[in-house]
C-alpha cells in the first residue's frame, strides 16, 4: 500500500500553560522542563464527529477522490460519545461515503495498526482505496484538578487515504499486560443479575513506570523493524514518532544516536493528540513541504494496553 492523501483538523481552543496554572499548581516552567508542552487544542465549540469529518474531507482533497472511491473505512477512537452507531459510521454519513466501516481502540498505536489492517485488506486484494482516520478527546479523560495527567492531552484528527503501492516496507505491532495507563469509563446500565457499584473515574497513569516501558517498547520496536527493512538507523530520513512527551522522543533519538532534524515534534504546539498524534504531524510536515517524495520514514508509537507499534514506509506523495 502507499499513503495518497493526508489531513488533520484541530480544535481552534488553543490552550496555553498559563491559562493551566490559573486553576492547577502548575506553571509554564513546571509543564515545558517535564514534557515540552507549550499549549494544546481543546475541543470548545466543535466536537469530535466534526474534526474528523473535516481532517478525512482534507485527506480525500489532497488524494484526489471523492468519497464513493472509498472501499473502506477504519476509524482510530479511544472514547467518544457514541458507543453505537461507531464513530466510524458517523463520519461515513458525514462524508458521503458508501463504504463498510470498522472503530477500533489501539490507544495510541491506533494508527500504526489502522495501516497495518488496511494494508492487509490490500494485499488480500479484497479492497483498492481505504480511508483511515484517528479522531481523539483525550482532554474528556482527565481530572482537570489533577496536573500530572491533564497538562499533559490535547484533542484533534487525522486521516490518510491509502491504496494499492509498495510503500510499506516493514510494519510490526506488539501488546504487553500492563496497566499503567487506567480510564474506566461510567458505569454500564444495570442488570436484574448483576449486583455491583461501578463507578467511573477518570484517567490514571504511572507516570514514571510508563516512561521506562514506552521509551524501551519503543527502541525495540525500532530496531525490529529495521532489521526486518534490512536498513540502519542511518537510511531514515524522517522519524514520526508518537508526540506523548519531548523527553521521551529525545530519549529515543539518542539511542539511535541521530541528529534532531530527523525527529520532527509538535508536541509543544498540540500536546498529546493519542492515535493522531502521528499522522497529525505527518499532515503537517507535508504542508510545510518537509517530506519529499521518496523519503524514507520511521512511524513509532506506544501507549496504554500496553501496545505498541513501528512502521517504515516511503513517501510516495508529490511535494
Amino acid at each position: 500500500m502507499k499513503i495518497v492523501g493526508i489531513g488533520s483538523a484541530m480544535p481552534s481552543l488553543v490552550v496555553t500553560n498559563d491559562m493551566l496554572s490559573e486553576f492547577l499548581d502548575t506553571s509554564d516552567e513546571w509543564i515545558v522542563t517535564r514534557t515540552g508542552i507549550k499549549t494544546r487544542r481543546i475541543i470548545s465549540t466543535e466536537n469530535l464527529v466534526m474534526l474528523a469529518t473535516d481532517a478525512a474531507n482534507k485527506a480525500l482533497e489532497k488524494a484526489g477522490l471523492s468519497p464513493l472511491d472509498i472501499d473502506y473505512i477504519i476509524c482510530s477512537n479511544t472514547a467518544n460519545n457514541y458507543v453505537t452507531p461507531s464513530l466510524s459510521s458517523i463520519i461515513q454519513g458525514e462524508i458521503k461515503a458508501q463504504a463498510p466501516c470498522i472503530d477500533i481502540n489501539g490507544a495510541c498505536t491506533g494508527f500504526i495498526n489502522g495501516l497495518a489492517i488496511a494494508n492487509a485488506f490490500i494485499a488480500a486484494g479484497q479492497y483498492k482505496n481505504i480511508l483511515i482516520v484517528a479522531a481523539e478527546e483525550p482532554t474528556r479523560f482527565c481530572n482537570w484538578q489533577e496536573r500530572d495527567t491533564c497538562v499533559l492531552f490535547g484533542d484533534g484528527a487525522a486521516a490518510a487515504v491509502v491504496t494499492v503501492g509498495n510503500a510499506l516496507k516493514t510494519i510490526h505491532l506488539n501488546t504487553s499486560s500492563y496497566t499503567d495507563v487506567l480510564y474506566y469509563r461510567r458505569k454500564l446500565e444495570p442488570t436484574p443479575f448483576l449486583n455491583n457499584n461501578e463507578q467511573g473515574a477518570p484517567l490514571v497513569m504511572n507516570g514514571r513506570e510508563l516512561f521506562k516501558i514506552a521509551v524501551s517498547a519503543s527502541i525495540e520496536d525500532v530496531k525490529f523493524v529495521l532489521k526486518e527493512a534490512g536498513l540502519t538507523p542511518d537510511d531514515i530520513d524522517h522519524y514520526l514518532i508518537h508526540q506523548s512527551n519531548k523527553r521521551m522522543v529525545e530519549s529515543i533519538r539518542q539511542f539511535l544516536n541521530q541528529p534532531e532534524e530527523k525527529f520532527p515534534m509538535n508536541i509543544d504546539t498540540c500536546g498529546n493528540t493519542a492515535s493522531a498524534s502521528i499522522p497529525i504531524l505527518m499532515d503537517e510536515l507535508c504542508r510545510k513541504k518537509v517530506l519529499k517524495k521518496g523519503d524514507t520514514l520511521l512511524l513509532s508509537s506506544f501507549g496504554g494496553g500496553f501496545t505498541s507499534a513501528a512502521a517504515i514506509l516511503t513517501w510516495e506523495m508529490e511535494d
